[in-house]
């Protein structure tokens, strides 16, 4: 009985299982969205012409990438990516080598390589004639490479097939445009031909290749997952040749895409170490650091600073930095460092140390005339307190006869040990050998106080080895 009901329960759990997994898979099942093979074949092959409006239709891309780059736009570039039909033609060389339907990839390849030649020649022009503007972040961003954009290419190219298959062709492609982003590479390859720059072209061009191989890639994949059959006039020898040079092409991709992100990130760990260095170690009294660079050059790593302030010793300075980079893990790494800003060797500051010194130099000066203001006041106080007693003193003579000298000061009272209790006093010391009675004490302290309109001040009769000018 207790068997009989044990076996009742595994029964229902393995039902509900099942009942489960169908409904995952059928959440995955993309079969039942797919067009035919007819329809998906004939929707790539109409995009693989580059004829007519096609045709002009990539030569204004590549003039909107182009202006989009010049001036550092992103919005501008992105529309030149959904303007493009570059991927027409590199999804026609994966459904070829899918179907083995090689005038198909034949024709695709002539006329991806047309619209290489011509984005090329057509941005190199543009940029010939237009204002150029070094090193702009949107230019920068496509000449390095690495294997991110493997990953973007492949999953972007796997969301172009998907789409295209698709019978809810929804906004995938604009998409798939902007990420995969074909079109600001082959104009940034055109500006390093225009101006010469072979960083630019090699490594924007080869951004180009590694995008346009995986999306190949992932459509020639993407047809054999769904099942396509071939064409019907078949060549088992050529399509085993193309397969093994497409899988020489992915190999050999990948290894340097690899090589290139390792080299990145070998980098970014250096510029980072070693700005913090910088930050850390170059610190000093009464000098600080102007501007500092961290940059890789072929495999040489350096570390320009540059000071400002008090000059420092330039070789024991240099040796003892040297040393601390050797136990942070920088060692190796060519260390510049200058002080001042005189001309040497004909080389004038840069325009980004120049604005950086001058907002120093604006903020010394302020300081210092603060400084200035703060001492001409005290300077003023105490002329006037010494005026004020030269000026006074034929006056005491008069109303007071036994006073032969008198000095009048503003003095700094502060308790010994704490640098808190302090306290202004203004003083008054008479020299008066005969002595004099309270009452004229006190009123000699109203008169200097009601003349010199004072309150407070302190009398101080005969101090003992004061130097009174009556007694030289």
């Amino acid at each position: 009985m207790e068997n009989s009901k044990v076996k009742g329960v595994m029964g229902k759990t393995r039902n509900v299982a099942v009942w489960f997994w169908k409904d995952i898979r059928s959440y995955a099942d993309v079969k039942g969205d797919l067009e035919s093979q007819l329809d998906i074949e004939q929707s790539i092959r109409s995009g693989v012409s580059f004829k007519g409006s096609q045709l002009l239709t990539l030569i204004f891309a590549i003039f909107i990438a182009s202006l989009g780059l010049n001036t550092n736009s992103i919005p501008v570039i992105i529309g030149a990516m959904l303007i493009s039909p570059l991927m027409g033609p590199i999804m026609g060389m994966g459904l070829g080598i899918g179907v083995q339907d090689f005038t198909l990839l034949k024709r695709s390849l002539k006329n991806i390589v047309a619209a290489v030649l011509g984005s090329l020649v057509t941005s190199a022009i543009y940029f010939l004639i237009s204002p150029q503007y070094e090193g702009a972040s949107q230019l920068l961003a496509r000449t390095s490479p690495s294997i991110y954009d493997v990953f973007v290419a492949v999953f972007g190219g796997a969301a172009g097939i998907l789409s295209v298959a698709a019978k809810n062709k929804g906004q995938v492609m604009p998409g798939v445009a902007i990420a995969t982003s074909l079109m600001p590479p082959l104009c940034t390859a055109g500006y390093g031909l225009a101006t010469w720059q072979m960083n630019f072209f090699l490594g924007a061009l080869y951004l180009f290749f590694t995008n346009m191989i995986f999306i190949m890639v992932t459509t020639w994949v993407g047809v054999k997952l769904m099942g396509f059959r071939n064409v019907v006039f078949q060549d088992e020898r050529r399509a085993r040749r193309v397969q093994r040079v497409v899988t020489g092409l992915v190999v050999a991709t990948v290894c340097v895409s690899v090589y290139l992100t390792v080299v990145m990130i070998r980098k970014n760990v250096f510029i980072e170490k070693a700005s913090a260095f910088v930050e850390n170690q170059f610190v000093f009294p009464n000098t600080q650091v102007l501007s500092h660079k961290e940059y890789v050059e072929g495999n040489t790593r350096h570390i320009d600073v540059t000071l400002i302030g008090e000059a420092l010793p330039k070789d024991s300075l240099q040796l003892a930095m040297v040393n601390k980079m050797d136990s942070v893990g920088l060692g190796g790494t060519l260390l510049t460092i200058k002080q001042g800003f005189s001309v040497e060797n004909g080389k004038e500051l840069d325009s980004d140390d120049s604005g950086q010194f001058y907002a120093l130099m604006q903020n010394e000066i302020a300081q210092r005339q603060e400084e200035i203001d703060s001492l001409k006041s005290i300077v003023s106080l105490h002329k006037q307190f010494s005026d004020e007693s030269v000026r006074v003193s034929p006056e005491i003579k008069v109303l007071f006869p036994s006073v032969k000298d008198i000095a009048l000061a503003r003095m700094v009272a502060s308790a010994v040990g704490s640098d808190q209790n302090t306290d202004t006093i203004d003083m008054m010391f008479v020299n008066a050998p005969a002595g004099m009675t309270a009452a004229d004490r006190r009123k000699l302290t109203e008169y200097v106080e009601v003349r010199l309109n004072r309150k407070n001040i302190h009398l101080t009769l005969n101090p003992s080895g004061f130097p009174w000018p009556s007694r030289k």
